[in-house]
């Protein structure tokens, strides 16, 4: 635990836009004219989810009773005013190596976010070698990613609203071997702009591949604002931290997530 704390303090130190940021136990632009009351996700399919099974897989935001979702509450906070201060709209999650969360994190993060009056939130399973989104959530996810690029589906078929107002999730069904050539295409380029300027409020989350697991995350990474390293407790070396947080453009580094903390958030009592 206090090797990987060490790792990514000296990796901070070399970045100055870092950001501070919390564990968890295993467990403006300019916002513009457009009001949020205005946006209404008409041909946006709204799904229920079954609250149960979102706790069984760590999913604590969406429970707002539940003390560990304040974690996410400032983390969102803080994020969102880092991302206000640099006119960011667009953050990409990551980890060095697998297992360290961070498509839960990215799931907790959104949903927080969306609670926000002044933010609405796309979240985006990006990870096109292994993409989890819609299994965290629980979702059934008709398409794959690739059948809109392959013009095979609109994006607006695939959209789903997981009943949180101000949310929307752009899930994937299927893993896609070749997706690095995808990432780093202008075909990409050109979806990442459309969906983040089709609302002036809108803040998108792209949930990546791990930086050391494929190249998929450094090819994407320069279609976006700013970047959040997961970090699992026991699950990457100190070395691994510092490698992947060398590859990243500092000037887009957020900041970082410790996952799997052994430290138990007890709230505030």
């Amino acid at each position: 635990m206090e090797r990987i704390k060490q790792a990514i303090e000296k990796a901070k130190k070399n970045n100055a836009s870092s950001l501070e940021t919390f564990g968890e136990k295993k467990t403006n632009r300019n916002m513009g004219s457009t009001k949020l009351e205005d946006i209404a996700y008409v041909q946006t399919k709204t799904v229920d989810l079954n609250t149960k099974y979102l706790e069984d897989n760590r999913i604590v935001v969406f429970n707002q009773n539940d003390v560990k979702s304040t974690i996410f509450d400032i983390l969102r906070t803080k994020i969102l005013a880092k991302m206000k201060q640099n006119d960011w709209k667009t953050i990409a999650v990551t980890s060095p190596t697998q297992g360290c969360g961070k498509t839960v994190i990215s799931v907790n993060l959104a949903i927080s976010m969306a609670r926000y009056d002044d933010v609405s939130v796309l979240l985006a399973d990006f990870d096109l070698k292994k993409p989890e989104i819609s299994k965290n959530l629980g979702l059934k996810v008709d398409y794959s990613i690739m059948d809109y690029f392959d013009e095979k589906v609109k994006l607006e078929d695939m959209l789903v609203n997981p009943g949180v107002p101000r949310l929307v999730v752009l899930p994937n069904n299927k893993a896609y071997g070749a997706s690095s050539s995808l990432m780093s295409s202008n075909k990409m380029n050109a979806f990442v702009d459309e969906v983040k300027n089709r609302y002036a409020s809108r803040i998108i989350i792209f949930d990546l591949p791990p930086i050391l697991a494929t190249d998929d995350a450094l090819a994407f990474i320069p279609n976006v604002d700013c970047v959040l390293m997961v970090v699992g407790n026991g699950m990457c070396s100190k070395s691994e931290i510092e490698e992947s947080m060398r590859l990243l453009d500092a000037n887009k580094f957020l900041g970082t997530v410790l996952n799997k903390s052994d430290d138990e958030w007890k709230g505030y009592v």
